[in-house]
């Protein structure tokens, strides 16, 4: 899978382009202002480069090393400051509570790692702190617009519940949007989105 990223990423231009994902930009004032934020997968750096401009503190991991020279070019580009860390997050050295939020958008983990990985990610915010996603949801392979052609892959609202039991589910909820996000992404997709507060 990380030369189908290098590869990808390896490509003129950005893949997913440069504006953030719609659904982070109508709830990043979720985040407590100027807070620290991880990024997972966030590929060429979009939504974190996107964060840092809005006065956040931001962490982005991918464990593609072209995705992260090119988080470093565009948060260069902006004049923001961004710690991009190039990792493969099964084998990644997770910090613990040390973030007020972790996003994550269309990142989706094999099944016999994914309930530990999103156990991490709660594991490495504060108290009080949010996990804000955005992801396919199983019927995504009903359309066209990007996300992994596996349904084990694909995420549902049940099974995220069971993975964030630990935390509480301020919002969830299950809908079919219009995707207009670089060349990847686009038209119509099933998506699962999820706001939730560690306690």
């Amino acid at each position: 899978m990380k030369d189908f990223w290098n590869e990808r990423y390896g490509e003129e231009g950005l893949a997913y382009g440069d504006k953030p994902n719609v659904y982070l930009s109508e709830i990043a004032d979720q985040i407590s202002a100027g807070g620290k934020i991880l990024v997972v997968g966030d590929g060429e750096g979009r939504n974190g480069v996107w964060l840092a401009k809005k006065g956040f503190e931001v962490t982005c991991v991918d464990y593609s090393p072209v995705a992260v020279k090119k988080i470093e070019s565009f948060a260069e580009e902006s004049n923001v400051n961004i710690n991009a860390i190039c990792a493969d997050m099964n084998d990644w050295e997770w910090p613990v509570e040390q973030f007020d939020a972790v996003v994550s958008i269309y990142v989706h983990f094999p099944p016999d790692v994914r309930a530990g990985l999103h156990q991490k990610m709660v594991d490495s915010l504060k108290s009080g702190g949010k996990i804000l996603m955005e992801a396919f949801n199983k019927d995504q392979l009903k359309y066209k617009s990007g996300g992994p052609p596996v349904l084990e892959m694909l995420f549902s609202e049940e099974m995220l519940r069971e993975d964030f039991s630990s935390v509480d589910i301020l919002s969830m909820e299950e809908k079919v949007v219009y995707l207009d996000e670089g060349k990847y992404h686009v038209g119509d997709g099933a998506v699962v989105r999820m706001i939730a507060e560690k306690k």
